[in-house]
């Protein structure tokens, strides 16, 4: 037996004794976890956390009774999204991008192995309203016709509350800061800072209209309560395309918001909204998506230039296509 292969017998050996002492050291971590707090006694949020996933937003019609994926599905749709990224190039006439360098839209389902990130109807799917859907379609429609038909998103606005916490195809980051008396979530995308009083105050006068609404917060135990509303109405509950058929339903003035941030261990917060606007939805709606903490992830300023730039080249497209009548 030469030495060579006794060394790699060793090896084999040490490293197989490991795996479940690794498994059994990150058990006894996780039941030795508290929560920490900060020094005017909030539960501590904060970090960098991210929610880039592969789960759908919403569950396929064909999977309504299936909640919750088993270990082989989770793989399975896994290894298809692992298929699916790599670079092609564009077809003729398309500018969109196609190197997978420039994208971050994960290559996992969400650590609870949930069907879709809507979890209530139970059915996966969010209660749209006929009037909802024919709004988004109008705007999809006359999207050249006038910038006021475009995404928020597109025109560089907002992204939108609590559209900026859904997961997109890139700079999926939030970093969570704490001050006695406030709690702030910058959103990497768009730049975009919620700030939230826990001072116990009131809701702004209905009068005052903004395009994220106003926010205020509160602690339930362990879990922080956001309320938003005074919504202005302009804005869309899902400016990603990785929302699907929420990409650009609208938002009313009605829109009420409740967003709860509960951190369960030290890599996550579990994060869910219940979303209600009876002029869009038949009845609320749910969202729930665990946010990991990433130590060394580093959150970049999002300029958005490339939408100020874009704008005014849709728009000229479209006075093109009217010259031709081609529409």
């Amino acid at each position: 037996m030469s030495h060579q292969f006794l060394v790699a017998v060793m090896i084999a050996a040490v490293s197989l004794a490991t795996v479940p002492a690794a498994g059994q050291a990150r058990k006894a971590a996780a039941k030795t976890w508290t929560l920490s707090h900060t020094p005017d006694g909030q539960p501590d949020l904060q970090g960098v956390w991210t929610d880039a996933t592969i789960t759908p937003f919403e569950r396929p019609s064909g999977l309504a009774a299936k909640q919750v994926l088993t270990e082989e599905e989770a793989a399975e749709l896994e290894a298809r999204a692992a298929e699916n990224r790599v670079d092609r190039p564009p077809q003729p006439g398309d500018v969109g991008a196609y190197n997978q360098v420039w994208f971050d839209a994960g290559t996992k389902v969400v650590k609870t192995r949930q069907a879709s990130l809507v979890v209530d109807p139970p059915d996966g799917r969010v209660p749209l309203t006929p009037a909802a859907e024919a709004k988004r379609d109008y705007n999809l429609a006359h999207n050249s016709d006038s910038y006021e038909y475009m995404s928020v998103w597109d025109r560089c606005i907002t992204r939108g509350v609590p559209a900026g916490m859904f997961p997109a195809g890139y700079n999926n980051a939030y970093q969570i800061l704490q001050t006695p008396g406030y709690v702030v979530i910058l959103h990497e995308m768009i730049h975009e800072a919620q700030i939230i009083p826990l001072d116990g105050r009131a809701h702004l006068p209905q009068n005052v209209r903004q395009w994220n609404g106003d926010s205020v917060g509160h602690w339930e135990g362990n879990t922080l309560v956001v309320d938003t509303t005074n919504y202005n109405g302009k804005g869309m509950i899902g400016t990603s395309a990785a929302t699907g058929r929420i990409k650009g339903i609208p938002q009313s003035q009605g829109l009420h918001v409740v967003e709860r941030y509960t951190r369960v261990d030290a890599d996550t917060i579990n994060y869910e909204v219940t979303i209600q606007d009876p002029v869009n939805y038949s009845k609320p709606w749910k969202v729930a998506i665990p946010l990991n903490r990433e130590t060394d992830y580093q959150l970049y300023e999002y300029a958005c230039h490339e939408g100020n730039q874009a704008m005014e080249n849709i728009l000229n497209g479209g006075r093109a296509l009217d010259q031709k009548g081609s529409r």
